[in-house]
């Protein structure tokens, strides 16, 4: 199983729902399944296992998710197998879906049964055929790159004034700001969020300057726990934040210091704690998604490592993954930001001319959380690993976000 989740904004830039990629296995590897693919999962719905599996309290709270069922499995019990997560699921149709009075009925019965209902992928000269099926939709989603949505939203506003538009595949942040200020656009998906900076401001925040100065010095090869602890004493939730993770691990210890705080945690886990957290406090003027992938980038490019061969860089591989947005965390361009921060010649490397032994790692969790299911699928061959390993370390990446900050 291949599973991502994709989010979708509101104009405040609030992450309110996501959209569940999934394929079941490696169609290179088996490309007799994809003439029969819409037949996957006839008796349960493709990525529900994946939801189940992940908690919907890892997300956003009160997101909703975008599930994609076929004309097979909407027939499946599909009330049994999300029982309890109704009201945070949309059933997410497509044009493989026909507009006879089977698929109308069981919408219906659907929404009844309390759940949402979205429609993607409907040409202009689709529409007319689908007035019954629209008519049941809560959301439909439009492709930014073929559709013209300014004109679709006539349409949609005077035909069918209930439905909520969502916007998708935004390739750039002016087309964003645009659209954002019309109340017609609901939700707005793509990769405009997460774009590189080429250029930005050069001034940085006094509370900005303490973290990147305290990054520096951990990311040294061989830093002085002492400094590290007396840079984290400027600031109160460090501080906090640091004791609450060393009584996790040291329960019975009574921490006199700051200092003595920063010996308990020792060297390797103060570096990963120090990187990790600040990430996070430096995003919280950036949308909340960069904290979010930040951090899954950095726990799934770690529980890659082994797979791809470099195991004794799963720290290195950590830092690339956190590191990999540091440009929009900071709004300058990545290798000015990266040289603020210290890392590693391999970690820059991989990151700006995606070059190296760490640079497969990352050009594949790139293909993985875009959905790029060909890509990922070739080099899976290529690397020879299993499909399945891929899930359980992406999930568990995905578990340990959560445990960490829910």
């Amino acid at each position: 199983m291949l599973a991502t989740l994709v989010p979708f904004f509101d104009a405040d830039m609030k992450v309110c729902a996501y959209s569940l990629f999934s394929q079941k296995a490696n169609y290179l590897l088996n490309p007799e399944l994809q003439g029969s693919a819409v037949l996957d999962g006839s008796g349960r719905v493709s990525g529900l296992d994946t939801i189940q599996n992940i908690g919907l309290d890892t997300l956003t709270p009160d997101s909703k998710v975008f599930l994609p069922v076929n004309p097979i499995n909407i027939f499946a019990d599909i009330e049994a197998q999300a029982e309890g997560m109704q009201e945070r699921l949309v059933l997410l149709c497509d044009n493989a879906f026909t507009n006879t009075e089977a698929y109308q009925n069981r919408l219906k019965q659907l929404r009844e049964n309390g759940f949402q209902l979205a429609i993607m992928k409907l040409a202009v000269s689709e529409l007319e055929n689908y007035k019954e099926i629209l008519s049941l939709m809560d959301y439909i989603i439009l492709d930014s790159k073929r559709v013209e949505v300014t004109k679709a939203k006539i349409y949609f506003t005077h035909l069918y004034p209930n439905i909520k538009i969502c916007v998708g595949n935004l390739e750039n942040q002016d087309l964003f700001d645009k659209l954002k200020g019309d109340s017609a656009f609901h939700l707005f998906e793509g990769n405009f969020y997460r774009l590189p900076v080429t250029q930005g401001d050069t001034e940085i925040e006094p509370l900005k300057v303490n973290y990147l100065e305290l990054m520096k010095i951990v990311n040294d090869a061989d830093y002085e726990l002492t400094e590290a602890a007396d840079i984290i004493g400027r600031d109160t939730a460090l501080v906090l934040s640091l004791l609450e993770v060393v009584n996790r691990i040291a329960i019975n210890s009574e921490v006199t210091s700051i200092r003595h705080a920063a010996a308990i945690l020792g060297q390797k886990e103060l570096k990963k704690w120090i990187n990790t957290v600040i990430t996070k406090e430096l995003c919280a003027d950036r949308p909340n998604e960069i904290t979010r992938i930040s951090l899954l980038r950095a726990k799934f490019a770690e529980c890659l490592a082994q797979s791809f061969g470099v195991a004794m860089k799963a720290s290195e591989l950590f830092l690339l993954g956190l590191f990999s947005v540091l440009d929009i965390i900071l709004n300058v361009p990545l290798k000015e930001a990266l040289g603020r921060v210290n890392v590693s010649k391999d970690i820059e490397n991989a990151l700006i001319n995606h070059r190296g032994e760490l640079a497969d790692v990352y050009d594949f969790i790139i293909a993985y959380e875009n959905a790029d299911w060909q890509e990922v699928c070739r080099m899976l061959i290529v690397k020879n690993i299993d499909i399945d390993t891929v899930y359980k370390a992406y999930t568990e990446s995905v578990i340990w976000y959560k445990e960490m900050f829910f």
